[in-house]
C-alpha cells in the first residue's frame, strides 16, 4: 500500500510518515497544497490523507480538482474543524472519510485499513499481467495470450480486486465488501462459488500456464505474483 500525506504541520506529518513506515506502508509527503496536488495528480496512490487548512491550495480545493480530473483515489480528510456541516461538505465533495483533530494514530490506521477493504482504485494502469494472464479494466476482460476467458461482472470484480492486491490474502468478507453494491450482501458461499466457477472456466481452455489464484485455508484467497 502507498499513501500520500498532505499536511502542513511538520511534527504531525513526520509522525504519520514514521508511524506508517514502521508498519511497512510506503508514504510520500507534501507540506503544502500545491505540491500535494501535483503529487496526487501524477503519482499512483492507494489512499491520500489530506489536511484541509493548507498553504497554497486548501484541502477542499485539492479534493475538488482530484474529482474533476476523474481521479477516484481514496481520500481521508484531516481537520481541526469538527462542525457537522464541514464533515458533510467534505464527504459530498468526494472524501471517503473525515477525521477530526486531535486523533490517535491507531484510529487513523484503522480507518486506512477499513477503506482499503473497499478496494483500492487504480487510476493509472488499465491492464495487469501476472503469469501470462492479463486483466483489462477497460474491457472488463481476462485473457491468456489470444484466449479470452468470459467472466460475469461479479467474477470480474473478484479477479480485479485480487489482481490489484497480489500476494495479499483477502478474506471472503473483504472480497464481498469490495464487489457488493451499497445495499447488497454477498455471502461467503457465493464468493466461493464464483471462484470455483472462475477456475472451471480457465480449465476449460487449452491453457498451459497455471492461473495464480491461491487459497490459504482459513484465511482467504490471493493472487500469487
Amino acid at each position: 500500500m502507498k499513501l500520500l500525506i498532505i499536511e502542513d504541520s511538520s511534527p504531525l506529518r513526520r509522525s504519520l510518515v514514521v508511524g506508517f513506515n514502521n508498519l511497512g506502508i510506503t508514504t510520500d509527503e507534501a507540506s503544502n497544497g500545491t505540491d500535494g496536488l501535483s503529487l496526487a495528480l501524477n503519482t499512483p496512490y492507494d489512499i491520500i490523507i489530506l489536511d484541509l487548512m493548507l498553504p497554497g491550495i486548501d484541502g477542499m480545493e485539492i479534493l475538488k480538482q482530484l474529482r474533476q480530473s476523474a481521479l477516484q483515489t481514496r481520500v481521508i480528510i484531516l481537520s481541526a474543524n469538527s462542525q457537522h456541516q464541514d464533515r458533510i461538505n467534505g464527504l459530498l465533495q468526494g472524501a471517503d472519510d473525515y477525521l477530526t483533530k486531535p486523533f490517535s494514530f491507531d484510529e487513523l490506521h484503522a480507518r486506512v485499513i477499513a477503506i482499503s477493504r473497499r478496494g483500492i482504485i487504480n487510476n493509472f494502469s488499465n491492464t495487469i499481467t501476472i503469469n501470462g494472464f492479463t486483466l483489462d479494466s477497460n474491457t472488463m476482460s481476462l485473457r491468456y495470450e489470444e484466449i479470452n476467458i468470459n467472466l460475469t461482472p461479479n467474477e470480474f470484480k473478484i479477479i480485479d480486486y485480487l489482481f490489484n492486491h497480489s500476494n495479499q490474502v483477502m478474506s471472503t468478507a473483504m472480497i464481498s465488501d469490495n464487489i457488493a453494491n451499497n445495499f447488497d450482501y454477498i455471502s461467503k458461499n457465493t464468493i466461493e462459488a464464483h471462484i470455483s466457477t472462475i477456475r472451471k472456466k480457465i480449465k476449460s481452455h487449452p491453457i498451459t500456464a497455471t492461473f495464480p489464484l491461491k487459497n490459504k485455508r482459513g484465511f482467504g484467497y490471493y493472487i500469487e505474483n
